[in-house]
């Protein structure tokens, strides 16, 4: 038995095309004021946005291409799946973009180098805005590719307005360590929320149960219905972080008409109607002995 919800994503993909077109734009703003503010903050931020840029390019193609593209003989589950995909691809992106970073940032920290803080002030004013614009085109994600791009344009937000502070700062006091140390502490922090969503995609790759759904919980309201006397091979694994699929075998007793079947199946889809799975796949048994699969 399989029962389906189709979900709508035409706003998230059309929010990724814009914040990608803006964020793509502004990356080639700072490479110009990345030099004529010789400002390691820039430079880093700069190679760090087209990083961005390139994942925001990829989560837009992937997001379309799953939002629109139907099921097929090769991808029987349709490709939501590739939303996954494209958040792994942008978080592996990012942390190497921030690797990187950092060992320039340290470099840069051991001999320190003059900047020009007027044009890194109005750098920083246009980033906080740019930016600030894209994260809220993509404010209310739901799906995981969406969130860690949401959740990095959010990062970059706050990190421009540390930019604004510090540049404030050198244009009274010639304390230029805090270029290369702004760096270096704006991509720590980065790393830090790209590493957890990093897990969150490796957990639903590896199909584990979506978090905030408990697996003890579906299986008593399975074990809860009227004719059914145990359960087994009940799984609970997610497409995308969003659609959830559910697979189970019930045993059912005192069934002594076949409409009595479709009857559970209706009280089944009932008990788990708070779940919103995106497909249930429910095999009926009337002996377990019949069963040819292993326990699991």
């Amino acid at each position: 038995m399989a029962h389906d919800h189709s979900h709508q994503h035409g706003g998230g993909t059309k929010n990724l095309k814009i914040a990608f077109f803006i964020n793509i734009s502004f990356t080639c703003l700072e490479i110009v004021g990345g030099f004529l503010t010789n400002s390691i903050a820039i430079m880093s931020d700069a190679l760090h946005d087209m990083g961005d840029s390139l994942s925001l390019g990829l989560a837009w193609y992937l997001e379309n291409k799953a939002s629109r593209k139907g099921t097929t003989n090769r991808f029987s589950f349709g490709y939501a799946r590739f939303r996954l995909l494209g958040a792994l691809v942008n978080a592996l992106v990012l942390i190497g973009g921030s690797v990187y970073i950092i060992l320039e940032a340290v470099s840069r920290l051991q001999n320190p180098e003059a900047v020009k803080s007027g044009w890194m002030f109005v750098l920083a004013i246009i980033g906080v805005a740019a930016n600030g614009y894209a994260a809220w085109r993509t404010k209310g994600s739901t799906s995981l590719n969406e969130k860690v791009i949401s959740w990095h344009l959010l990062e970059d937000v706050l990190g421009w307005v540390v930019v604004l502070i510090v540049s404030i700062i050198l244009q009274f006091k010639g304390w230029y360590f805090l270029d290369p140390a702004l760096s270096i502490a704006i991509t720590l922090f980065i790393l830090y929320g790209v590493g957890r969503r990093l897990w969150d995609t490796v957990y639903l790759l590896l199909q584990g149960v979506p978090v905030g759904l408990d697996l003890e919980e579906v299986k008593r309201k399975l074990q809860s219905v009227k004719h059914v006397q145990s359960i087994h091979h009940t799984h609970v694994w997610s497409l995308d972080g969003q659609n959830h699929v559910l697979t189970t075998h019930l045993v059912l007793e005192n069934i002594t008409a076949y409409n009595q079947i479709d009857e559970v199946r209706e009280m089944v889809l009932e008990a788990l109607d708070k779940y919103d799975f995106a497909h249930h796949t429910i095999q009926v048994e009337l002996n377990k002995n019949t069963c040819k699969m292993d326990e699991g």
